[in-house]
Formats: structure tokens, sequence, C-alpha cells
């Protein structure tokens, strides 16, 4: 049998079911396999994508691979194949008990886990009266809880390292009109609460103190193993969780177990909760501080660089991109869209890893890449890989109006860049299994907003086919897309409303 070929010719769907069939694989290839025949698939004339399901809701809908929830986690559909069913339909919740957010666990494959619902994917979330549940995803089944705290009212969830650790944050506490009064001063901004996956564990909880990281503190949030801090005078500090770790740690939890700093009482049940077991008594060593807009920073990229704004007027709407490694900008390093819009640009590292830059306005997306060698005295240069465009009437819109009388009368305003009227960019998916861009975009030239989804090549930036949504598109309520690879989800909100339509990949009649 001769070995599969590994040029790059067509793939042949056939084959490729054939071979599987037989059971003839390489080790570790066939999921990509998998994706290459759903790609195949996906783009073949005779296959489009039709709208199967509908459903409004009275609250805020979510999706995560595969799965909507409605009713604040309590209800749950699966649309991962062809027709949308519901899993399950939690008994309701009291105001106290309520999810106040959620995240969703894969399950893990590297390791032997203490209990088999350890390997399987769960649900985590977060009630407002302070415990964490993990439910099983497809049934809804409580697997595991665990109580947080009865002094610090725990509030959002957030990944730490994607599917590793995960935290969570408190709400901010707020100086009373009262205490100021009485000259008495909050100190503590906030806490948070770190846990590893697969088991779930505890790490440690912690406070943010004025004392250590600031009189100015307005936000924490944690990524990649980073602390990062922002400040009211603009500033962001990023300091290492591991150092933190390290130097102020006073004991090691584990849930479930008793502890010296509960007087010997259990971690994770109430009344008593998981204590504070990291105390941060002096500022740490700050690994990197930068003064940028409200909209901070992002870090990524080969080798590593960061993306900012600088905070002062003159530089609104540009975007920096410097080396991490001593802040030199980079060659062709301020991006600019010079957009005249409602809506700002965006621009955010890839999420294929690939260390490029997407850069989103409303009539053009590029794809930058940054070309730079680690022990190179040389700046890096950011080049331009590829670019969408809008297909817009190259003609600019008249300033002057003649009136039925006769009069000029010159338009006070130009048109916005992204006018609902005019064909416009809204915002780009990326489909990691497909390698496809999902790029949104909107059209209102014939007085009602419609919106299609067109797929475009990760690499070239290809247009590969177009999908045509059915519902129209208002630009003045909020949307959301998914693309999760035969499956496009978009959920709209209408002032207090709100709806999802799940559109399935399917076969056209000859």
């Amino acid at each position: 049998m001769m070995a599969p070929h590994q040029g790059k010719r067509a793939v042949n769907t056939a084959e490729m079911l054939n071979r599987r069939s037989r059971g003839i694989k390489d080790a570790g290839t066939i999921l990509r396999h998998n994706m290459k025949v759903l790609r195949t698939v996906l783009l073949k004339d005779n296959r489009e994508f039709g709208k199967v399901w509908s459903k409004a809701s009275k609250s805020t809908i979510m999706y995560e691979n595969g799965k909507i929830y409605f009713e604040n986690y309590q209800k749950c559909y699966s649309c991962v194949h062809s027709q949308v069913h519901l899993l399950y339909n939690l008994p309701k919740r009291s105001k106290s008990e309520k999810f106040e957010d959620a995240l969703l666990c894969q399950s893990s494959l590297d390791k032997t886990l203490p209990s088999r619902s350890d390997h399987k994917p769960s649900l985590l979330t977060l009630t407002a009266n302070n415990w964490l549940y993990r439910l099983s995803p497809e049934t809804g089944e409580v697997l595991q809880k665990i109580y947080l705290s009865p002094s610090h009212k725990f509030r959002y969830l957030s990944w730490d390292v994607n599917q590793e650790t995960f935290y969570i944050k408190s709400v901010q506490n707020k100086e009373t009109s009262l205490a100021r009064q009485a000259g008495i001063t909050q100190n503590v901004v906030l806490h948070l609460a770190i846990f590893c996956v697969f088991p779930l564990e505890i790490v440690g909880i912690f406070e943010i103190n004025k004392k250590i990281f600031g009189n100015g503190v307005t936000d924490v949030v944690m990524s990649q193993g980073v602390l990062v801090v922002s400040q009211s005078n603009k500033a962001v500090k990023l300091y290492s969780f591991e150092h933190i770790l390290k130097k102020h740690l006073e004991e090691k939890l584990i849930l479930g177990k008793q502890s010296a700093l509960l007087g010997g009482k259990t971690v994770g049940e109430a009344p008593f909760g998981i204590p504070v077991n990291i105390q941060i008594t002096d500022t740490p060593q700050v690994l990197f501080e930068v003064s940028c807009s409200s909209n901070g920073i992002q870090i990524g990229g080969y080798p590593w660089h960061y993306i900012y704004t600088p905070p002062h007027k003159n530089h609104k709407g540009t975007h920096h991109i410097c080396s991490l490694k001593d802040g030199t900008m980079a060659t062709n390093g301020i991006q600019n869209m010079n957009c005249c819009s409602l809506e700002s640009d965006g621009i955010f590292f890839h999420p294929d890893d690939s260390g490029r830059i997407i850069h989103i306005g409303p009539i053009t997306i590029n794809v930058l890449k940054i070309l730079g060698e680690l022990n190179s005295g040389l700046p890096s240069e950011v080049l331009l890989g590829f670019s969408i465009k809008t297909h817009r009437n190259i003609n600019p819109t008249s300033q002057t109006v003649v009136t039925s009388s006769g009069r000029t009368v010159k338009k006070r305003f130009h048109q916005l860049d992204d006018d609902p009227e005019q064909e416009t960019f809204r915002t780009v998916e990326y489909e990691d299994e497909l390698d496809l861009l999902a790029v949104v975009v909107t059209n209102g030239e014939e007085g009602e907003g419609r919106a299609s989804i067109r797929l475009h090549d990760n690499l070239s930036g290809e247009l590969l086919r177009t999908v045509n949504l059915d519902e129209p598109w208002d630009e003045t309520y909020r949307h959301e897309l998914f693309f999760d690879k035969d499956t496009i989800v978009h959920t709209e909100q209408k002032n207090a409303n709100f709806c999802c339509h799940v559109y399935k990949l399917k076969a056209t009649r000859e």
C-alpha cells in the first residue's frame, strides 16, 4: 500500500473517506484529514448554508462550542447535529442563586485524573451567592460545588491560560462618602481567586491593595501567567504571578481538606469558603510598563511585540507596534486606518498563533506580518500580508445637493465610512479547524440592512464563498456571530428582546 500523498494536490474526499473506513491513517492526523474533508465539502458549489432554527428570549443568549444557552445558562440546546435539540432545562433558581458567569472546560487528554467525570468536558458556573459549580454540559448535573467566600463578592470568570488555569474576580470595593467623611480609607480594591482545571484545584486567593499596587488602580486581569494592573494615569503594569506565588504563598490549599488559615475548617465548604492564602507584603517587580489609551495593550507576535495606542490626543486612531524586548518601534509600526466612522477600527494578534496581526476597518481588513530576529540589532518590520476590501462605488458622494427650486445646498458632513447604507465590514471570526476567516459584511443600500458572511482563505485572503443571512441586520442593535465548522450562529438584541438564528450546511437540490 502506498503512503498517503503529501503534496499540495486537491483533496480527494472520496479517497479520504475510503481510506478512513478501512482504518488506514497516520497517527495524529485523522482529525486534520477530517477537517480537510469538511472544508472541501463546505466550499463545493452544491452545498449551502440554510437556516434551520430560530428562538427568541427575554435574556442574553450565549453560544459556546456547539451549545446555546438561554435564561442565564438554565436552558441548553445543542446545535452539533443537523437539528437543534434541547439538552437540559434546569429548575428555576432564586435571585441569590442565579448564575452570574460561566466558562466551558474541555476534557484533558494528556494525564490520568482522579475521577471519571474529570475526563469529560464541564461547565463552570459562578452564582450570585458565591458558589462555584462544575456542571455536566450534556445533562446539567452538578459534578462538584465549591463555596468561595462569605466576605468577598465574586462576580467574573475568565481564562488565565486557556483550558489550564482560570481566575475569578470580585466586584470592586467602592469608597463611600460616609467613609471619606470619617477619614476611613478603602485600600483593598478587589480579590482574585486562581484555579487550575483537570482536576479542579485552588491555587490561591489574594487581594489587590492600593498600598502595594498604587492608589490609582482601576482594574486588574490575568493573562498567560501575568498580572496586568491598569492605573488611572493610563499606565499599565505587568507582574509575574509565578514570582508572586513563590514569594507570598502562606499555605498550599486543597479543596475538601482542612486548613490552618481557617482554624482547621474544610476548604471550599460553607460557611467558611476559601481563605486568602497569598499575602502580598511588598510591591512585586514590574516586568513591563507602558502608558496607553483605554484600549490597553496586546502582546504577541514572533519575536514578542506589543500593540498599544499612546494616551495623547494626537495619537488617537493610531496603533503602535513595538518590540517587547526593548520598546523599539517597528519599521512601519504605526498603523492608522484613517477612518471617518462612528465605530473605531480594531486590531489584534491573529488567533492562529502565526504571529500575524489583523487590523479591521469599515472598508478594509489588513492582515500584517512582523519580520524580525531575536538577536538582531535592527528593528523588526511590519509588512502587509494581504488586504480585503469592500465592494463600494469608487465615486465619492457629492457634497452638494440641488433642491427642487434650483437652490444649491452644500452638505455639512461627509458620509461616514461605516454608514449603514454602504457595504461595511463589521467583524472577523477565525475558524481554526477549517483555517478560514469569516468576515461579516453589512449592506443597507436597498433600505433594509442585510448581512453576509464571506469565507476567505486564512493564508492568502482569497474569497472562497459567500453566505447570505436571511434575517435583517439592524446595526443600531448588538449582534454576535459564531462560525463553527458546519454551523453558523447569529445572536442579536432588539431593545429588551434577544434572538438566536442557526444555519447548517446542507446539500442543494438538483
